[in-house]
């Protein structure tokens, strides 16, 4: 009976070897989110959200103290919504421009070819 045993607790060792490695790889990781990246988006959707309603702030404020109803609302809201996306392309331009710097210049470039690998005018083979 002690051969029995012994390979019963055998197995058990085994099955708690197994079941913790099937346990190691169904935890999950904690995800590891770019602070600079992530940052960087949430100014940009800031920069958007803040000149829209901005723009809708100041047209309110013209209808009420001009009186000119939808107009002001209207052209607020859509100068807010010019003004921000102009603000928020200058954003990642100079983002991309900080980006290039630290990782050493820009990206190389394919050089041009200006032949047409032996295609005719219309495509068919040159006469």
């Amino acid at each position: 009976m002690a051969k029995s045993d012994d390979s019963r607790e055998e197995a058990l060792k085994r099955f708690d070897e197994r079941f913790d490695a099937a346990v190691a790889r169904q935890t999950r990781k904690p995800m590891r989110f770019d602070t600079e990246g992530s940052g960087a988006g949430y100014r940009l959707i800031a920069e958007l959200v803040g000149g829209v309603l901005g723009g809708l702030g100041l047209g309110w404020l013209v209808d009420r103290l001009v009186g000119t109803s939808p107009w002001g609302l209207i052209v607020g809201v859509l100068l807010g919504t010019g003004v921000s996306v102009f603000a928020i392309a200058r954003s990642a331009g100079r983002m991309s421009v900080s980006e290039q710097t630290k990782t050493g210049g820009p990206a190389p470039s394919v050089p041009f070819d200006d032949e047409d690998d032996d295609d005719g005018p219309l495509g068919g083979p040159r006469a």
